[in-house]
């Protein structure tokens, strides 16, 4: 690493090396070449014997990964066109092909196929990735599917859940991500071999007016470059919609992951439920007694980078002029390999925290033992009826102890009394232990929480990770920072 120049986080510190080699120069360069070898073999099959010759296909083929970067960088600098630079290299490397490399195409023959290409297999890192969190939250969800927990609506104490349930919510999330993910991935198209406008004018002109030939080598170039399909029509690019689309998927991704992890903050704080703690991990430098949810912290820091990202890509697109103008360049070199590589960043950490966190069941039935006396006010009312008292009456005695005991909780800071409040009122039917029998430990307030959990594993969650099984534990969740 070189200390005296920028380094991007992205790459030095969070992101996977399979994601990194994706986007690397090699990846590009060598895709550019496979693409001048697609267009060459395919222009050879349909009949251009002639001009294209099998001594030069295999003359390309040898050379596609034997690159010379520093005569390809030279080259730029002096016509400052990186393509036509890498034409001149591959030139030297084949000197009888030379005559035939780009030939009838224009830059962005290479330069879409290949962003394409990559695109395609990053789409594929990001759904197993996707596919494995999905996995850990499932299991995690079946393991506290009966637990109890104190629900929240605007951070305030609401009715119990389970920690199960609560984590099937950011599964629902994810699943939704993972159908945008395979919806995305059947737009990925090749741009194909279309010409400088899009016309395939040059193609024409090579083979002779021959309109089926033509078509044939638009498809033959993109299936030999590992498509199913081609755009039917592009200008000079492909449109960069899909980009477009792109962003918002992968946007979507994030949200979600921003979504949990600022959850998991909150419960962190609760000291309820924490994401993993290494044994010699450093929670602050001053105070070393805490632990910090410093993974979460970074979810919702890259997170919040990929989300803002969504407005360059669409205002790329809608600035688009006609065929193309040049100032997408520019910005998608930095916007398209970010985006990807803050998904992949996120996904990381995300797989790395639902591999192991931890819950903490006498602190959550601590909390919940504080509201549940408030919770089961209805509870003891109906049985106080059911016993032959008056309704209004028990009313009152329940409002009147329940302000009280608010009033000691908020302003003493002391533990709620209520059950012990009413246990002493004469007019109330139940001593203590009555009470905390009819209170419980919370799961009778849980609802169908348990049930609903389990009824969703088993018919959703399940089936879907099913057709996922080659994809479950092929991703390595561990952090070099």
């Amino acid at each position: 690493m070189n200390r005296d120049i920028y380094q991007e986080p992205l790459v030095s510190r969070y992101t996977s090396r399979e994601m990194q080699e994706l986007f690397s120069e090699r990846t590009k360069f060598e895709t550019w070449r496979r693409c001048w070898v697609a267009l060459a073999e395919a222009q050879h099959e349909l009949g251009l014997t002639d001009i294209v010759t099998a001594e030069m296909i295999q003359e390309l083929k040898a050379h596609v990964t034997d690159i010379d970067f520093d005569v390809a960088a030279a080259k730029e600098k002096e016509i400052r066109h990186d393509v036509m630079a890498h034409v001149y290299e591959f030139g030297k490397k084949c000197p009888t092909a030379e005559p035939i490399i780009h030939l009838g195409a224009t830059s962005q023959f290479v330069g879409c196929n290949t962003d394409l290409l990559v695109q395609k297999q990053a789409l594929a890192l990001i759904k197993k990735a996707l596919v494995n969190v999905i996995n850990n939250l499932a299991g995690f969800c079946d393991q506290h599917k009966g637990l109890p927990t104190l629900g929240y609506t605007h951070y305030q104490p609401a009715q119990p859940t389970t920690v199960g349930k609560r984590h099937t919510l950011y599964i629902q999330d994810l699943l939704i991500d993972l159908d945008y993910v395979e919806a995305l991935e059947k737009q990925v198209k090749a741009r194909g071999a279309k010409g400088t406008v899009g016309t395939q004018a040059t193609f024409i002109e090579l083979f002779k007016g021959d309109h089926d030939k033509v078509r044939k080598l638009d498809r033959l170039v993109a299936e030999k470059l590992g498509f199913d399909d081609v755009f039917d029509v592009t200008g000079q690019t492909y449109t960069r919609k899909l980009d477009m689309k792109s962003g918002e998927t992968l946007a979507g991704i994030g949200a979600s992951a921003h979504k949990f992890a600022v959850d998991l903050r909150l419960l962190s704080n609760l000291k309820v439920q924490e994401e993993p703690f290494a044994a010699k991990q450093v929670g602050s430098s001053a105070m070393a007694y805490k632990r910090n949810p410093m993974r979460s912290e970074r979810m919702t820091g890259l997170a919040r980078k990929l989300m803002g990202l969504v407005a360059d890509f669409g205002a790329t697109y809608a600035n688009q002029w006609f065929e193309r103008t040049l100032d997408d360049s520019a910005i998608r070199r930095m916007d398209i390999p970010q985006a990807f590589l803050l998904t992949d960043a996120i996904l990381k950490l995300y797989l790395n925290i639902t591999s192991g966190m931890v819950v903490f069941p006498k602190q959550i039935e601590r909390y919940l033992r504080q509201e549940l006396p408030f919770m089961a006010t209805e509870k003891i009312l109906m049985e106080a009826v059911a016993l032959g008292k008056s309704r209004q009456e028990m009313h009152e005695v329940v409002r009147d102890h329940s302000v009280a005991a608010g009033k000691v909780v908020k302003e003493d800071g002391m533990d709620n009394d209520l059950l012990q409040r009413l246990a002493d009122d004469q007019r109330m039917p139940f001593d203590l232990l009555q009470l905390n029998e009819l209170v419980g430990d919370g799961s009778e307030f849980t609802g169908r929480a348990e049930q609903q959990t389990e009824e969703y594993l088993q018919e959703k969650v399940r089936p879907r990770l099913a057709c996922y099984k080659h994809l479950i534990g092929e991703v390595d969740s561990a952090l070099s920072v």
